[in-house]
C-alpha cells in the first residue's frame, strides 16, 4: 500500500516503509494529535515521537518489542498525555528540547540542544531546535541515505503555516525565522514533513508560500 500520511482517530495507521527505517503514523486523542513510532529496520530498535494520547492504542501500535526512546517534541499538554503510562510500560528513555523540559510532568533523561543526534538502531536523527511555538521545541531531521530527508515537525511546521505563536509578533519572528533558516534554507524540496497534527506535506508544496507567510504574520 502507498503511504499517504492521512490518519484519523480510532481509524487505522499508516506505514511508511523506507529501505534503513519503518515510519508508523497513529491518530490520538480529541486534539487529533499524530504520533510517530520509528523501526530500525536492521535492529528492530523502536523509537516513538510524542506520546500524545490513548497509551493503550500507543502500546498496541508498539507491540511487544517495546521501545527505547520516546521523543517528546514540545511543552504543550496534548503532546505528552500519554507519556507517563508509556513510559511506566516500556521504561523507554525520555527526550525533550531542554528549554521546554520543564513543562513536560514526566522527568526527562536527555535534555536535547540544537544539532544534538538522537539514534534508534543505527538510524540518525538530528535535532532542530525551533523557537516561538514554544522555547524549546524541537522537530528531528532524518536524512534517509538512500533517498529524500525526512523531518518531524511538532506544532512548528504544518501545511499552510508555521505554528501558532498566539499572535506574537516577536515569538512568530523567532519561529519563521529558525523554520526558513533551519529547515527550508537547508533541505531540499522532496523534504517530507511529518508535522504534530493533520497530514503530511512536503517543504517544496509549502516552500512558495513563505512569502506569503510572512506578510500576514501567523
Amino acid at each position: 500500500m502507498t503511504y499517504s500520511g492521512q490518519v484519523t482517530v480510532g481509524g487505522a495507521a499508516d506505514v511508511h516503509e523506507l529501505k534503513d527505517l519503518m515510519i508508523t503514523k497513529i491518530a490520538v486523542g480529541p486534539m487529533d494529535n499524530n504520533a510517530y513510532l520509528l523501526r530500525c529496520r536492521a535492529t528492530d530498535e523502536q523509537l516513538l515521537i510524542d506520546a500524545a494520547n490513548e497509551a493503550d492504542t500507543l502500546l498496541g501500535m508498539i507491540g511487544d518489542d517495546g521501545i527505547a526512546s520516546v521523543v517528546t517534541t514540545h511543552r504543550h499538554g496534548d503532546h505528552w498525555q500519554a507519556l507517563e503510562a508509556v513510559v511506566a510500560a516500556t521504561r523507554a528513555r525520555t527526550y525533550a528540547g531542554r528549554d521546554d523540559a520543564e513543562g513536560i510532568p514526566v522527568p526527562t533523561d536527555v535534555l536535547v540542544d540544537d544539532g544534538d543526534v538522537i539514534r534508534v538502531g543505527q538510524v540518525e536523527l538530528t535535532a532542530r531546535r525551533l523557537v516561538g511555538h514554544t522555547p524549546g521545541s524541537i522537530a528531528l531531521v532524518y536524512d534517509d541515505p538512500h533517498g529524500h530527508p525526512h523531518v518531524f515537525t511538532g506544532d512548528c511546521l504544518f501545511p499552510g503555516g508555521v505554528g501558532n505563536t498566539r499572535k506574537n509578533p516577536e515569538a512568530f519572528a523567532s519561529l519563521i525565522h529558525d523554520v526558513e533558516t533551519k529547515i527550508f534554507d537547508v533541505l531540499p524540496d522532496e523534504t517530507w514533513v511529518y508535522p504534530g497534527h493533520g497530514n503530511d506535506t512536503t517543504l517544496g508544496a509549502e516552500r512558495p508560500q513563505l512569502p506569503e507567510w510572512r506578510a500576514r504574520g501567523w
